[in-house]
């Protein structure tokens, strides 16, 4: 099986594609870590389960979205977002995206 490159960051501020909604990449699963059943109802696209999944927080809401990388681009320009867990998450918006904190432990 091929390895693919994210091409996507951790911190970086994205645009949805379809939905063109506004968000921040908080994780990133290497290919798609979700069920079978919550692929079938809810990926109707049918994204590659082979490429990067990123975990979304999604701007002026409060939940999170799982996206596959073909529905995502940079969003220009990177503006900071509004959603409950950012600060939790990040340490800051610096104009280009959000520093990850550092782990506590």
């Amino acid at each position: 099986m091929p390895t693919y490159t994210a091409n996507f960051r951790i911190g970086q501020v994205i645009r949805h594609l379809r939905f063109d909604y506004v968000g921040v990449i908080y994780d990133i699963d290497p290919v798609f870590s979700g069920t079978e059943e919550w692929y079938e109802q809810v990926a109707r696209s049918r994204p590659p389960k082979d490429r990067p999944w990123y975990h979304v927080l999604v701007d002026g809401a409060e939940h999170t979205t799982y996206v596959a990388e073909r529905h995502l681009a940079p969003a220009e320009p990177p503006r900071p977002i509004a959603h409950g867990l950012v600060d939790h998450l990040f340490g800051g918006f610096d104009g280009e995206g959000y520093r990850p904190r550092p782990p506590v432990n």
